[in-house]
């Protein structure tokens, strides 16, 4: 059975913005090009200095986009952004960041408190980007293309 291929698959967003749609959660975040060769690379959790340095710098590539009037961009970075607070969670709550067992259960809560101050990081700047009015703005204007 082979896989359906993503809607972005083989897409420069950066030149089609128009076939950009936000999805759901993360949804897209390893196929929206050229974003996620820029953002990629920046993104890790690992401890509460890497995830403040990853953070930091996703975030300013987040403010360069908006700078650039680059919507695409700037909700390509809050997935980013976004996917790390989610990734530290499950780690945190989940050694090894395994969250279920063989059978489908949910396993034990392991507090990994390394990993929930790194959450916590990310959370904050999502928080920003979230109430940021230019995101808020250009998200609507967005989701009410035809």
């Amino acid at each position: 059975m082979s896989k359906k291929p993503h809607p972005f698959d083989g897409v420069d967003l950066r030149a089609e913005p128009h076939r950009y749609t936000i999805g759901r959660g993360e949804y897209g975040v390893f196929h929206a090009e050229p974003y996620k060769s820029e953002l990629l690379p920046l993104w890790h959790f690992r401890t509460p200095e890497v995830a403040r340095e990853a953070a930091a710098a996703i975030f300013a590539r987040y403010e360069d986009y908006r700078e650039a009037d680059d919507f695409v961009g700037m909700d390509v970075a809050r997935k980013y952004i976004q996917m790390g607070y989610t990734r530290a969670r499950r780690y945190a709550n989940h050694q090894g960041g395994i969250k279920y067992n063989a059978v489908g259960e949910v396993r034990p809560i392991h507090h990994d408190a390394e990993k929930a101050e790194a959450a916590t990081i990310f959370a904050d700047y999502l928080g920003r980007i979230m109430d940021d009015p230019v995101y808020k703005q250009l998200k609507r204007a967005l989701q009410k293309r035809p």
